[in-house]
Protein backbone atom coordinates (compact mmCIF):
# COMPACT_ATOMS: atom_id res chain seq x y z
CA UNK A 1 0.00 0.00 0.00
CA UNK A 2 1.03 3.04 -1.23
CA UNK A 3 -0.13 6.52 0.92
CA UNK A 4 0.99 10.38 -0.47
CA UNK A 5 0.79 12.71 2.36
CA UNK A 6 0.87 16.29 2.90
CA UNK A 7 1.00 18.59 5.53
CA UNK A 8 0.93 22.62 5.32
CA UNK A 9 -0.91 23.32 8.70
CA UNK A 10 2.18 25.63 9.58
CA UNK A 11 5.29 27.48 8.74
CA UNK A 12 6.09 23.90 7.35
CA UNK A 13 5.31 22.24 4.18
CA UNK A 14 5.70 18.69 3.95
CA UNK A 15 5.22 15.86 1.32
CA UNK A 16 5.85 12.37 1.26
CA UNK A 17 5.38 8.99 -0.17
CA UNK A 18 5.07 5.80 2.38
CA UNK A 19 4.36 2.37 2.34
CA UNK A 20 3.74 -0.29 5.30
CA UNK A 21 7.76 -0.58 5.58
CA UNK A 22 9.56 2.41 4.94
CA UNK A 23 9.01 6.28 3.39
CA UNK A 24 9.47 6.44 -0.09
CA UNK A 25 10.30 9.64 -0.19
CA UNK A 26 9.84 12.84 1.63
CA UNK A 27 10.52 16.70 0.95
CA UNK A 28 10.14 19.23 3.59
CA UNK A 29 10.70 22.88 3.58
CA UNK A 30 10.48 25.30 6.77
CA UNK A 31 11.71 28.61 4.39
CA UNK A 32 9.75 31.92 3.83
CA UNK A 33 8.05 30.84 0.41
CA UNK A 34 3.66 30.13 0.93
CA UNK A 35 2.86 26.58 0.52
CA UNK A 36 0.40 27.46 -2.39
CA UNK A 37 4.23 27.72 -4.36
CA UNK A 38 5.99 25.15 -2.88
CA UNK A 39 3.41 22.08 -2.32
CA UNK A 40 2.69 21.13 -6.00
CA UNK A 41 6.73 21.45 -6.70
CA UNK A 42 7.11 19.18 -4.14
CA UNK A 43 4.75 16.62 -4.99
CA UNK A 44 6.33 16.48 -8.74
CA UNK A 45 9.83 16.35 -7.08
CA UNK A 46 9.18 13.29 -4.84
CA UNK A 47 7.03 11.66 -7.58
CA UNK A 48 10.16 11.62 -10.11
CA UNK A 49 12.53 11.03 -7.99
CA UNK A 50 10.60 7.47 -6.65
CA UNK A 51 9.88 6.96 -10.35
CA UNK A 52 5.84 6.85 -9.07
CA UNK A 53 3.17 6.82 -11.08
CA UNK A 54 0.53 8.46 -9.54
CA UNK A 55 -2.08 6.48 -10.31
CA UNK A 56 -0.41 3.54 -7.84
CA UNK A 57 -1.30 5.73 -5.41
CA UNK A 58 -3.79 3.87 -2.72
CA UNK A 59 -4.71 7.12 -0.56
CA UNK A 60 -4.34 10.90 0.39
CA UNK A 61 -3.28 11.80 3.59
CA UNK A 62 -4.01 15.00 4.69
CA UNK A 63 -3.04 17.12 7.88
CA UNK A 64 -6.36 18.59 8.74
CA UNK A 65 -6.00 20.91 11.70
CA UNK A 66 -5.21 22.50 13.29
CA UNK A 67 -3.29 25.54 12.33
CA UNK A 68 -2.93 28.15 10.10
CA UNK A 69 -6.13 28.99 8.30
CA UNK A 70 -4.36 29.59 5.28
CA UNK A 71 -2.21 26.58 5.17
CA UNK A 72 -5.14 24.22 6.36
CA UNK A 73 -7.13 25.32 3.56
CA UNK A 74 -4.52 25.19 0.76
CA UNK A 75 -3.14 21.18 1.76
CA UNK A 76 -7.34 20.46 1.95
CA UNK A 77 -7.87 21.75 -2.15
CA UNK A 78 -4.32 20.28 -2.78
CA UNK A 79 -5.86 17.08 -1.21
CA UNK A 80 -8.94 17.08 -2.64
CA UNK A 81 -7.62 18.10 -5.96
CA UNK A 82 -5.55 15.34 -6.15
CA UNK A 83 -7.85 12.42 -4.75
CA UNK A 84 -10.61 13.57 -7.16
CA UNK A 85 -8.19 13.40 -10.22
CA UNK A 86 -6.87 9.87 -8.97
CA UNK A 87 -10.30 8.69 -7.66
CA UNK A 88 -8.50 8.18 -4.41
CA UNK A 89 -9.98 8.32 -0.73
CA UNK A 90 -8.73 11.27 1.81
CA UNK A 91 -7.25 10.01 4.88
CA UNK A 92 -7.48 12.65 7.82
CA UNK A 93 -4.87 12.78 10.30
CA UNK A 94 -4.74 15.54 13.10
CA UNK A 95 -1.77 17.27 12.80
CA UNK A 96 -1.03 17.25 16.71
CA UNK A 97 -1.24 13.60 16.16
CA UNK A 98 0.57 13.44 13.53
CA UNK A 99 3.22 16.09 15.11
CA UNK A 100 3.49 13.57 18.85
CA UNK A 101 4.52 11.14 16.32
CA UNK A 102 7.53 12.75 16.43
CA UNK A 103 8.46 11.31 19.54
CA UNK A 104 7.81 7.33 20.40
CA UNK A 105 8.58 4.88 22.44
CA UNK A 106 8.88 8.17 25.20
CA UNK A 107 8.29 7.62 29.10
CA UNK A 108 7.68 11.62 29.55
CA UNK A 109 4.55 13.03 27.55
CA UNK A 110 5.01 14.25 24.62
CA UNK A 111 3.01 18.00 24.13
CA UNK A 112 3.11 19.61 20.39
CA UNK A 113 2.13 23.26 20.42
CA UNK A 114 1.30 25.40 17.42
CA UNK A 115 1.67 29.14 18.11
CA UNK A 116 -1.94 30.54 17.83
CA UNK A 117 -1.26 34.11 18.68
CA UNK A 118 -2.69 36.21 21.79
CA UNK A 119 -0.77 34.10 24.12
CA UNK A 120 -2.57 30.56 23.03
CA UNK A 121 -1.64 27.56 21.47
CA UNK A 122 -2.86 24.35 19.66
CA UNK A 123 -2.12 21.78 22.14
CA UNK A 124 -2.90 18.18 23.05
CA UNK A 125 -1.51 15.51 25.78
CA UNK A 126 0.18 12.47 24.70
CA UNK A 127 1.30 9.51 25.79
CA UNK A 128 3.37 7.47 23.20
CA UNK A 129 4.96 4.37 24.85
CA UNK A 130 4.87 2.74 21.02
CA UNK A 131 0.84 3.62 20.59
CA UNK A 132 0.01 6.90 20.22
CA UNK A 133 -2.89 8.07 22.89
CA UNK A 134 -3.98 11.36 23.52
CA UNK A 135 -5.09 12.11 27.11
CA UNK A 136 -6.49 15.76 26.65
CA UNK A 137 -7.96 16.07 23.18
CA UNK A 138 -7.12 19.05 20.88
CA UNK A 139 -7.62 22.53 22.54
CA UNK A 140 -7.25 25.95 21.58
CA UNK A 141 -5.98 27.69 25.14
CA UNK A 142 -3.67 29.70 26.98
CA UNK A 143 -0.25 28.59 27.02
CA UNK A 144 -0.29 28.88 31.12
CA UNK A 145 -3.77 26.36 31.25
CA UNK A 146 -1.85 24.32 29.05
CA UNK A 147 0.96 23.73 31.43
CA UNK A 148 -0.82 23.40 34.37
CA UNK A 149 -3.06 20.63 32.69
CA UNK A 150 0.77 18.55 31.94
CA UNK A 151 1.16 19.04 35.09
CA UNK A 152 -1.46 17.39 36.50
CA UNK A 153 -0.68 14.69 34.58
CA UNK A 154 2.91 14.06 34.76
CA UNK A 155 5.99 16.71 35.83
CA UNK A 156 8.27 15.22 32.73
CA UNK A 157 7.43 16.29 29.32
CA UNK A 158 8.98 16.95 25.57
CA UNK A 159 7.28 19.76 23.90
CA UNK A 160 7.81 20.32 20.15
CA UNK A 161 5.99 22.50 17.45
CA UNK A 162 6.52 26.24 16.10
CA UNK A 163 5.17 27.54 19.21
CA UNK A 164 8.21 26.66 21.41
CA UNK A 165 10.68 29.11 19.95
CA UNK A 166 6.96 31.58 21.12
CA UNK A 167 6.93 30.25 24.69
CA UNK A 168 10.04 28.58 24.92
CA UNK A 169 11.16 30.96 28.50
CA UNK A 170 8.17 30.00 30.27
CA UNK A 171 7.88 26.23 29.35
CA UNK A 172 12.13 26.15 30.45
CA UNK A 173 10.67 27.54 34.02
CA UNK A 174 9.36 23.82 34.44
CA UNK A 175 12.39 21.71 35.90
CA UNK A 176 10.98 18.36 33.96
CA UNK A 177 10.13 20.18 30.72
CA UNK A 178 12.43 19.27 28.07
CA UNK A 179 12.25 20.34 24.12
CA UNK A 180 12.37 18.13 21.09
CA UNK A 181 15.61 18.07 18.53
CA UNK A 182 15.23 20.23 15.60
CA UNK A 183 15.47 16.97 13.53
CA UNK A 184 11.99 16.20 15.02
CA UNK A 185 10.62 19.48 16.28
CA UNK A 186 8.48 20.06 13.25
CA UNK A 187 5.74 19.33 11.13
CA UNK A 188 6.70 16.09 8.40
CA UNK A 189 4.35 14.41 6.25
CA UNK A 190 6.03 11.24 6.87
CA UNK A 191 4.11 11.10 10.29
CA UNK A 192 0.93 11.98 8.76
CA UNK A 193 1.34 9.13 6.40
CA UNK A 194 2.55 6.80 9.35
CA UNK A 195 -0.66 7.57 11.19
CA UNK A 196 -2.68 7.31 8.01
CA UNK A 197 -1.37 3.70 7.65
CA UNK A 198 -2.95 2.63 10.89
CA UNK A 199 -6.68 4.64 10.13
CA UNK A 200 -7.26 3.40 6.20
CA UNK A 201 -10.74 2.60 8.24
CA UNK A 202 -11.21 6.53 8.47
CA UNK A 203 -10.85 7.36 5.14
CA UNK A 204 -13.41 9.21 3.12
CA UNK A 205 -14.65 11.15 -0.17
CA UNK A 206 -13.05 13.94 -1.30
CA UNK A 207 -16.40 16.05 -0.46
CA UNK A 208 -16.00 14.74 3.32
CA UNK A 209 -13.14 15.87 4.25
CA UNK A 210 -13.38 18.10 7.23
CA UNK A 211 -10.96 20.52 8.80
CA UNK A 212 -10.38 20.60 12.30
CA UNK A 213 -10.19 24.39 12.76
CA UNK A 214 -10.32 24.80 17.21
CA UNK A 215 -11.21 28.51 16.80
CA UNK A 216 -12.69 31.18 14.34
CA UNK A 217 -10.30 33.09 12.06
CA UNK A 218 -8.65 36.41 12.98
CA UNK A 219 -11.22 37.86 10.91
CA UNK A 220 -14.18 36.18 12.21
CA UNK A 221 -13.72 37.09 15.44
CA UNK A 222 -12.98 41.21 14.36
CA UNK A 223 -16.18 40.73 12.49
CA UNK A 224 -18.11 39.10 15.93
CA UNK A 225 -16.36 41.99 17.98
CA UNK A 226 -17.68 45.10 15.70
CA UNK A 227 -20.72 43.47 15.48
CA UNK A 228 -20.96 43.82 19.43
CA UNK A 229 -19.85 46.86 19.77
CA UNK A 230 -22.05 48.32 17.56
CA UNK A 231 -25.15 46.58 18.88
CA UNK A 232 -23.81 47.97 22.48
CA UNK A 233 -23.71 51.98 20.97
Amino acid sequence: MKILALDTTGLVASAAIVDENKTIAEFTTNYKKTHSQTIMPMIETIRNMAELDMRDIDYIACASGPGSFTGLRIGAATAKGLAHGLDKKIIPVPTLDALAYNIPYCSSLVVPIMDARRNQVYSAIYRNNGRLENLSGHMACDINELIEKVLEIDKNAVFLGDGVPVFKDIISKQAGFTFAPVSANMQRASCVGALALERTAEAVEPNDFEIIYLRKSQAERELEEKNAHRTDE
